[in-house]
């Protein structure tokens, strides 16, 4: 018990001392904790308590390592990639969010489709470009792609619009040499919106196309 207490004081122990590794932010200029570093934290944590739990003490500090080490190198990549993408999508009017080691790439109605179509604009081509190109570059991503509406129209119709822009997505992307494997597409017509569809400016931001980026290895 002496033993197996000690060696969760020592888990412990680099736990604090790798969440004490900051780096700073290129886009905002702030200290932050990168998400490799809160992989490895995790991944540490969570090693560390399933070999304790086993029993023998040796286990621990062995889960320990090896969860920090897969922790850390699956944030180290998504910073990576959250990093590339930034810089080929800069000024593209794309919006890019971090939850985790989830990216999701967010993209507004004035650069995908014209309203009630699901070709995608000339624009839009440039940047789902970009993006396959970080794509084949990390390919340890799946690739979720979803569409969404504003409150017009049906919600039937809304639907059906939806799931054929995010299909018009995933086929440009695959015809870029992204895996069918990776590309899952799906429509969700006027639910989940992000501003009030009572106004203009709000029913524009509900038009978009998100793609979310997921560790093929969580």
């Amino acid at each position: 018990m002496r033993t197996k207490s000690l060696l969760l004081i020592s888990i412990f122990a680099m736990v604090i001392s790798l969440s004490s590794c900051t780096t700073q932010n290129a886009y905002t200029g702030e200290s932050q904790t990168s998400s490799a570093t809160k992989g490895a934290i995790f991944g540490g944590i969570v090693g560390g308590l399933a070999g304790a739990l086993t029993g023998r003490g040796e286990n621990a500090a062995i889960g320990a390592a090896l969860g920090a080490g897969i922790g850390g190198a699956i944030g180290h990549s998504q910073d990576k990639q959250e990093a590339e993408l930034r810089h080929q999508l800069a000024g593209s009017g794309v919006q890019i969010q971090r939850n985790g080691n989830d990216i999701k790439l967010i993209m507004p109605s004035d650069i995908t489709f014209n309203v009630n179509k699901s070709v995608i604009k000339g624009h839009f081509k440039q940047v789902l470009n970009s993006v396959a190109i970080v794509l084949r570059k990390f390919n340890d991503n799946y690739v979720r792609i979803a569409g969404y509406t504003d409150s017009t129209g049906s919600a039937e119709y809304n639907l059906g619009l939806s799931n054929r822009r995010a299909a018009a997505v995933r086929n440009y992307l695959q015809s870029h040499g992204i895996s069918p494997n990776r590309l899952v597409n799906i429509g969700y017509g006027e639910k989940d919106p992000i501003a009030s569809n009572a106004t203009k400016q709000g029913r524009a931001k509900n038009r978009r196309v998100e793609i979310n980026l997921v560790p093929i290895k969580r």
